[in-house]
């Protein structure tokens, strides 16, 4: 298996509370993997990990072949890392157009002050293609702020795209959508990563998207591994089904993502 991604063995810990216990996983190169489980499994801390937000308190992270468990967060997104989270980052004066553009400042070469504007025909032009492949060129010069919330998830995945990423991390894209908006990410993320090869991690709730699209799935319960395999065998998982459906016990939903993400 060609892996892109890696995690060796990763740890995280906030004080006596452990997020993410000793994960081991490899995204394939040139799949769309999901990373699932319920609310408290450490998902978005996964990401924040892969993304250097966080620096794991135990364990390794590869990507393509090179340990980045060091490196700093602008140094991911230099190797060809872009993600979403899962609240909007968005620049809401800006037009639609306009926060594309920013998005992709660090993938022309540009004098300094093009690295605060980028206002290069070369990065216009990217910018409008990947409006054009997401549906949103309609809206190129409204506010940000003016599209409804659905528009606003896909601005915000046609912004990580600016980067022209290898590897990008959506932390749940479909949160908040419509069905007939989840039908066109679905349609979105398919074309990225048959079309252009990009590989996918996703962090998702709308099951209805994860097993559309995915190759893979990993299912996280209370930090850890607890399932693994492709759509079919994760559905009928018993220990799946007992994570999403089976009863808790007291104190147990104040585990580590609902503590830090």
């Amino acid at each position: 298996m060609d892996d892109l991604l890696a995690l060796d063995a990763v740890t995280m810990r906030f004080g006596g509370l452990t997020a993410v216990n000793g994960l081991s996983m490899g995204v394939t190169r040139g799949t769309i993997h999901a990373l699932i489980g319920p609310n408290g499994a450490g998902k978005s801390t996964v990401f924040n990990c892969v993304s250097r937000i966080y620096r794991p308190t135990e364990g390794r992270i590869r990507f393509d072949g090179r340990d980045v468990t060091g490196l700093p967060a602008h140094a991911m997104a230099g190797l060809g890392i872009a993600r979403t989270f899962q609240n909007l980052e968005l620049f809401n004066e800006l037009t639609v157009l306009e926060n594309v553009m920013l998005g992709a400042y660090s993938r022309h070469e540009t004098r300094l002050i093009e690295r605060l504007w980028p206002r290069s025909p070369k990065t216009r032009a990217w910018a409008e293609e990947i409006l054009e492949g997401t549906g949103l060129k309609d809206c190129r010069d409204a506010k940000a702020n003016g599209l409804d919330f659905g528009r606003q998830k896909l601005l915000e995945v046609a912004r990580a795209l600016a980067l022209s990423p290898t590897l990008l991390l959506l932390d749940e894209p479909a949160a908040g959508l419509r069905s007939r908006e989840i039908e066109r990410l679905d349609t979105i993320l398919t074309g990225l990563n048959r079309e252009r090869g990009i590989t996918v991690l996703l962090v998702e709730h709308v099951m209805q998207l994860v097993m559309s699209i995915s190759d893979r799935i990993t299912v996280l319960s209370f930090g850890e591994k607890i399932a693994e395999g492709t759509p079919e065998a994760v559905r009928g998982d018993p220990r799946v089904i007992e994570a999403y459906l089976g009863t808790k016990q007291p104190g147990e939903a104040a585990h580590g993502e609902a503590a830090h993400g």
